[in-house]
């Protein structure tokens, strides 16, 4: 078995600044989207996704209270329905952060550029992402330091240049203001406009789900306090960047630099030094944003991992604790994305915008299925259900108006999606294709060939290892329909042919002969699972699950109980990772 993880556990502001990184990148490029969609009513359109984000607070703080534990999306999926639906989130988030890093990356060197002439984009991108990976596999500790001195110098960057624009717009009046909303309606009428604004705009809150896939290296009470002062830095800078550049430059110069667009109004507004500054911070913040990829994949990964939808060995720890080969593994498949392109990552721009909000909306799905199928569970607040809606609406919405923007996309998406979802759905399935491909071992070929037989015999045994993982159930109720639903599920997503079913009384209790009779009948009903009922005495307690792991030689994320009510005595969190299934 592994070493136990060493988990460092970052408060407040090591845990904004990680996540924030990459979402409060976003001013580098939203305001100059929202205005090339949305002209004179851009900062409407971001005020609009501010309210939307404001509504994700509860979902994301509702569902990670509830389940707190690495994964965002898929954890939530996971612990109210099927694997298979947990691994399609699993495999858009991964999607998201691939996309994220590399573009930021790109962009980060691209900046840099404008300060380093000759600086060879393409290698120079590689380092960077070479240095985050370095800072991942040194431990989650060192990286949050890092992330914290972007983060502050990013949001001193954006207070300078805000009251620089301010003063400028102070000093100069509001003609060139009055001259933008003078100008054309885009598209031809103002709802359009907010709608093709705020489909634009809402990349500018990517990067709100990353805290979610590093919870448990948070303190407690932490997690909550990242969504807040995230949706605080987005709804206060974005809109007022983009006010305030509708204030200092007219929207063609806006479009026509669109890709630098902070560091004109810089120039505009105070001079080259503070274009420079804009730059310089564009250079580290998205790096930032970086750091939050390799972060927030290496969470995501570990989890999935452990659950064996992904090979075993991406878990090996070094001395610090950090699953190296995962953080490897992330830049090696970044690399690659980045020398198929050849650095013109336009395409994956496609990618992002469709997995990030494909993902946002499942979170929200996860929230309905957990007030639906975990009613009980304790939960430190609760979002309204016409929030949930209108929240989940709004991003189907916006994912809709970016598919109707850029069409192209959505092919571009499923170039990268199909192959991931193939590679996660071969693991999940892999018992069932082992056994086809001995079906086809025995059809096509000489059974007599020794090689063929050698092939056959360890086949087989791979099968029997991957089916030789014991789970096991926890359960306090004779409720023989509840076991039935506990074992479909067990039989329909996990790899297993050995369930310990166990129950803890109290000392003198034990379990009626009708329901040990029951167990039987199970046992023989599903043949393809072998039933072995234990009974303990004493309290069930989360060092009672550690110390049955031990000595069972069971991972706790193989262990699985229903869904406990609010009385139940303990934080879910501290059970180490149980799953609930019922």
């Amino acid at each position: 078995m592994e070493p136990q993880k060493l988990r460092v556990k970052l408060g407040e502001l090591a845990s904004t600044s990680i996540s924030g990184n990459d979402i409060s990148s976003s001013c580098l490029y939203v305001s100059a989207l929202a205005v090339l969609h949305a002209g004179q009513y851009a900062w409407i359109s971001l005020l609009i996704v501010g309210v939307v984000l404001f509504l994700f607070r509860k979902i994301y703080g509702e569902v990670v209270g509830a389940l707190p534990m690495n994964g965002g999306a898929y954890n939530a999926l996971l612990n109210t329905t099927s694997k298979g639906m947990a691994s399609l989130a699993a495999s858009l988030t991964l999607l998201s952060y691939m996309a994220t890093a590399v573009i930021s990356a790109n962009e980060a060197m691209a900046y840099l550029g404008t300060l380093v002439p000759q600086l060879p984009i393409i290698l120079a991108t590689i380092v960077l992402l070479a240095i985050f990976m370095g800072l991942v596999i040194i431990g989650i500790g060192e990286s949050s330091k890092v992330a914290i001195a972007i983060f502050i110098f990013h949001l001193s960057s954006l207070i300078l240049l805000s009251s620089f624009a301010g003063m400028y717009l102070f000093e100069h009046g509001l003609k060139v203001f009055t001259d933008n909303n003078a100008l054309p309606v885009k598209h031809g009428a103002l709802p359009m406009a907010l709608f093709f604004g705020f489909s634009a705009a809402m990349l500018g809150i990517s990067g709100f789900e990353s805290s979610a896939n590093f919870v448990e290296e948070q303190k407690k009470g932490v997690f909550p306090k990242t969504l807040r002062n995230m949706w605080v830095v987005v709804t206060i800078f974005n809109p007022l960047i983009a006010f305030l550049a509708l204030a200092v430059l007219p929207i063609s110069e806006i479009e026509h630099n669109r890709e630098a667009l902070l560091s004109i109004m810089g120039n505009q507004a105070s001079g080259p030094w503070l274009s420079t500054l804009v730059s310089v911070d564009a250079v580290l913040v998205l790096s930032g944003a970086v750091l939050t990829s390799f972060v927030g994949v290496s969470g995501l990964v570990e989890r999935i991992t452990l659950d064996r939808i992904l090979p075993p060995f991406l878990l090996k720890r070094n001395k610090k604790g950090s699953t190296y080969r995962i953080a490897i593994f992330f830049f090696l498949l970044c690399v690659s994305i980045l020398l198929i392109t050849e650095g013109n990552l336009e395409a994956l721009a496609g990618v992002y915008t469709i997995a990030f909000l494909s993902v946002m909306a499942l979170f929200g799905i996860g929230n309905i299925l957990l007030k639906v199928r975990r009613k009980n569970l304790p939960r430190p607040e609760r979002s309204g259900w016409l929030s949930l809606l209108v929240a989940i609406v709004a991003v189907i919405v916006a994912l809709a108006g970016n598919i109707i923007l850029n069409p192209d996309y959505l092919a571009v998406f499923m170039e990268y999606f199909i192959p991931t979802i193939a590679v996660v759905m071969v693991m999940l399935n892999r018992t069932a294709l082992l056994k086809l491909l001995l079906r086809l071992i025995r059809y096509f070929l000489d059974p007599i060939n020794r090689f063929l037989v050698r092939s056959y015999k360890g086949i087989n045994q791979t099968i029997n290892r991957i089916n030789d993982q014991e789970f096991v159930y926890f359960t306090k109720k004779d409720d023989v329909a509840l076991l039935n639903k506990v074992l479909l599920y067990i039989r329909n997503n996990e790899h297993t042919r050995k369930l310990k079913i166990v129950s803890v009384f109290p000392e003198g209790e034990q379990a009626t002969k009708s329901f040990v009779a029951d167990l039987d009948v199970l046992d023989r009903e599903y043949p393809e699972i072998k039933i072995e009922y234990i009974q303990l005495h004493g309290k069930f307690t989360p060092q009672l699950i550690k110390k049955l792991s031990v000595e069972w030689n069971i991972p706790i994320n193989f262990m699985f109980i229903g869904s406990p009510s609010d009385k139940f005595p303990y934080p879910l969190q501290e059970l180490g990772g149980v799953r609930l299934i019922i």
